[in-house]
C-alpha cells in the first residue's frame, strides 16, 4: 500500500505553478466553471474573496469562473449584502429546495449548491480565507480542464497558527489522519484531507452522498475514491492558507462529527450514541473558575447524511429539461 501512496504522490500531486493560467485557460474549452462559497458570518473576509475571483478570474475574455455564488446560510451579520456588493450571486440557504427542511451544518449548504449552480466543474471555497490568492481556483480546477482522468482535486498548503508554521490543522492531524492512514490507507497521500478547497466534476458530486456538518470533506472524499479511484484523485500545493481558527471546544465538536462520518462509513451496522459530552469551567461569583468546578455541555453529533443529488426529483427534473 505504500508503495501505491508514494506512486499516486508522484502522479497526482501538483504545484499550481505546474499549471500557468494561460495554459489552463487554454485548455477550458466549452466547459463550465463555477465556485461555491458556503458563508455564515463572514462579512469580514468574504468580499475580498469574492472581489479577488471576479478580477482575477472572471474578467477576462475567456474567463476561468462562468459563476460565483455565495450561499448564506443564515447570517445575522452583512455577510450577504458585502458578497453582493463585491459581485457575487447570493443565495440564501433555505430558498435553495424549500421542499426539503433545512438542516444545519456546512454538508448541508455544499449538497444544497449543487442546485444552485449549473458548472460542469464545481469549486468550493471557504469564505473565511484571508490573504486570499486566485491561486487557490485556479489551481485545484486546472488539473480537472487539463486531465480528462482527474476528477476530484484537493488544494494543500500550508496552515500556519499564529506563529507557528504548519500547526493549523489540529483536527487533521489528532482525527483525520490516524482514520484515513487506518482505515483507507490509499488516502494517506493527501496533504490537507478536511482541506474546505476543492474542485469536482459535477459528474461524480452528483453522484456522492453528502454529510451535512463537519463530516463532509472526510465524507466526499472516502466516496469519491470507492467511486472513481484513486487515479481520479489528485491534490495542487497553493501556497499558504490563512484563515480564522475555531477554539478547542469547537474542534472538539469537529472532531466527533469526522469520527461519526467514518464510522457510518466503515460499518452500516449497530453505531454508538451520536453525542458529545464536552466541559466548560463554570463561573463561581468572583472571577471565572472561582471555586466554580466544571459544568458539563452535551452537544449532538452530526449525523444526518443528505443523498445523491441525482436522487432528488427536482434535480432530475433540472438535468431533464
Amino acid at each position: 500500500m505504500l508503495d501505491e501512496v508514494e506512486r499516486w504522490l508522484a502522479r497526482r500531486s501538483w504545484s499550481v505553478t505546474d499549471r500557468p493560467l494561460e495554459q489552463v485557460l487554454a485548455a477550458k474549452r466549452g466547459t463550465r466553471v463555477s465556485v461555491v462559497l458556503p458563508a455564515l458570518d463572514e462579512e469580514a473576509t468574504v468580499g475580498d474573496i469574492v472581489a479577488v475571483i471576479r478580477r482575477e478570474l472572471m474578467s477576462r475574455a475567456v474567463p476561468l469562473v462562468d459563476e460565483l455564488v455565495v450561499v448564506d446560510s443564515g447570517s445575522t451579520d452583512r455577510t450577504a449584502e458585502v458578497a453582493a456588493a463585491a459581485g457575487a450571486r447570493v443565495v440564501a440557504r433555505d430558498a435553495i429546495l424549500p421542499r426539503i427542511p433545512a438542516l444545519p451544518g456546512k454538508g448541508e449548504v455544499l449538497w444544497r449548491s449543487l442546485m444552485a449552480t449549473d458548472g460542469d466543474v464545481v469549486c468550493f471555497v471557504d469564505a473565511d480565507l484571508r490573504d486570499f490568492s486566485a491561486d487557490f481556483v485556479s489551481g485545484i480546477v486546472g488539473p480537472l480542464l487539463t486531465d480528462p482522468d482527474v476528477d476530484f482535486v484537493k488544494a494543500m498548503y500550508d496552515r500556519p497558527l499564529g506563529d507557528a508554521p504548519g500547526q493549523g490543522g489540529r483536527v487533521t492531524e489528532l482525527v483525520a489522519r490516524p482514520l484515513l492512514n487506518l482505515h483507507w490507507p490509499r488516502l494517506a497521500g493527501f496533504v490537507q484531507p478536511l482541506g474546505g478547497e476543492y474542485a469536482v466534476r459535477r459528474s461524480l458530486l452528483e453522484r456522492l452522498p453528502f454529510p451535512v456538518g463537519y463530516g463532509v470533506e472526510l465524507g466526499l472524499l472516502v466516496d469519491a475514491l470507492h467511486s472513481a479511484g484513486l487515479d481520479a484523485l489528485a491534490q495542487v500545493d497553493v501556497g499558504v492558507r490563512k484563515h480564522r481558527h475555531q477554539d478547542e471546544q469547537a474542534l472538539g465538536r469537529m472532531a466527533a462529527a469526522i469520527y461519526r462520518t467514518a464510522q457510518l462509513r466503515l460499518s452500516r451496522g449497530h453505531l454508538v450514541r451520536p453525542w458529545l459530552t464536552q466541559f466548560e469551567r463554570a463561573d463561581g461569583g468572583d472571577g471565572p473558575g472561582a471555586q466554580g468546578g466544571f459544568v458539563p455541555r452535551t452537544y449532538p453529533v452530526d449525523t444526518e447524511e443528505r443523498p445523491p443529488m441525482v436522487e432528488i426529483a427536482e434535480y432530475a427534473h433540472r438535468r431533464v429539461a
